[in-house]
């Protein structure tokens, strides 16, 4: 495909060159961040019998009804050792919080409303309903379908998957992102600049969001400005899934990355698209790998990131939510926009977007106020301070 597509579009090639990542089992200790591929059952009930909710004594409800009631202590329930007998009438169980109940027993009577003197127990008040009672299966029981196929893993539902007594998952495999730089002007973070030489900050960026993403940074270093050094990059990695070339993609002389991705055989599907910023994005396949090409300008790739390689990776379309401006936005022109903004909550409930005063496609330092990327549709009217317009978070507003 050539020539200039729109964001839907390029956006639906996308999702019909996803790739199927396959599946591996995990311990639990290393499945934080990795999606379900298969659901988890769980193997045991929780809690697996009735327990007591509090620290007290396990009674019948029937000898507590008045307050002042008599019993005799015959023995105690802490967790991991249940009372092994039967609780009979005028008798109660010395029972902790995750003790078992005692056969014949349906109320627990706390610590705090009885005195015991030796083996004698005396119920300061009456009840007239069971309580302080966790029942077998309160959370869960056996066989219960505890987390969904595509589940993503945080610390909930590990603790989820522990207690249900699994120690391995089925997770889909991390796709493997290979982060390709292209300039002989860029160095390395740390490095010693001489005149016209540039840090090479992006990788540092994307590899960041594609762990976020459940994909596996990998780095491919810095590709001098020639085909070759291009082409010896890519045929270095075929393990790479996902190659993820940063620059090189617009109409200059030393402009290789499309040439190179094309002679080493990858097909291109589309070669630039209508956003602001981004227009350079580029996409390429070859059997089962995928290439896409982002803009070496910071705020392009960190925007066309979230676009386009966030669904790529995830498998997930985006969803947008509304918001208010706080302050006028110009009218738009041929290409969509789309606008890093901060989010907040006003006090009426509602989100309220404020873009950032400077949207150059060079700057970074707007990224770490922005929870959003307000989009502004194809020549769009301008807005006034309180309409509203779409935004995609790309952040909780809590990592504000």
């Amino acid at each position: 495909m050539s020539g200039l597509i729109s964001v839907d579009e390029a956006l639906a090639l996308l999702r019909g060159q996803a790739i199927a990542p396959g599946t591996e089992t995990v311990a639990l200790e290393g499945a934080q961040g990795r999606h379900l591929a298969e659901p988890v059952i769980a193997r045991v009930s929780r809690p697996p019998a009735a327990v007591s909710a509090m620290d007290g004594y396990a009674v019948r409800l029937a000898d507590v009804r008045n307050s002042g009631a008599k019993l005799t202590v015959i023995g105690e329930a802490p967790a991991g050792a249940p009372f092994e007998g039967r609780l009979d009438a005028g008798q109660a169980v010395r029972i902790f919080t995750g003790g078992e109940i005692p056969d014949g027993a349906d109320h627990i009577v706390i610590q705090e409303d009885a005195m015991r003197d030796d083996d004698t127990l005396v119920c300061r008040e009456a009840y007239d309903a069971s309580q302080f009672i966790r029942p077998a299966g309160l959370d869960f029981t056996e066989g219960d379908t505890v987390l969904p196929e595509g589940a993503r893993l945080g610390a909930g539902e590990l603790a989820l998957a522990a207690s249900a007594n699994v120690a391995a998952l089925t997770v889909h495999k991390r796709l493997r992102v290979g982060i390709l730089a292209n300039g002989n002007e860029l160095k390395a973070p740390g490095s010693d600049l001489a005149p016209g030489e540039i840090v090479n900050s992006n990788p540092a960026g994307l590899a960041a969001l594609i762990r976020e993403w459940g994909g596996d940074p990998v780095d491919l270093g810095i590709a001098r400005d020639t085909l070759k050094s291009i082409r010896d990059s890519v045929a270095a990695a075929p393990e790479i899934d996902i190659f993820l070339p940063v620059g090189g993609a617009s109409v200059g002389d030393h402009d290789l990355m499309r040439p190179a991705f094309a002679a080493e055989g990858f097909e291109p599907v589309f070669q630039k698209i209508a956003v602001k910023p981004g227009k350079p994005t580029w996409f390429s396949a070859r059997d089962a790998q995928r290439v896409l090409g982002l803009p070496g300008n910071p705020a392009s790739a960190l925007v066309c990131a979230h676009l386009f390689l966030k669904p790529l990776l995830t498998g997930r379309s985006h969803s947008f939510v509304p918001a208010r401006l706080a302050a006028p936005v110009a009218a738009n022109g041929p290409r969509e926009h789309f606008m890093r903004a901060a989010l907040a909550v006003s006090d009426d409930g509602r989100l309220v977007a404020t873009p950032a005063a400077n949207q150059d496609s060079s700057l970074i330092r707007p990224f770490i106020e922005s929870q959003a990327l307000l989009r502004r549709e194809t020549n769009a009217p301008a807005l006034g301070a309180g309409d509203v317009a779409d935004c995609l978070l790309m952040r909780g507003l809590q990592d504000g």
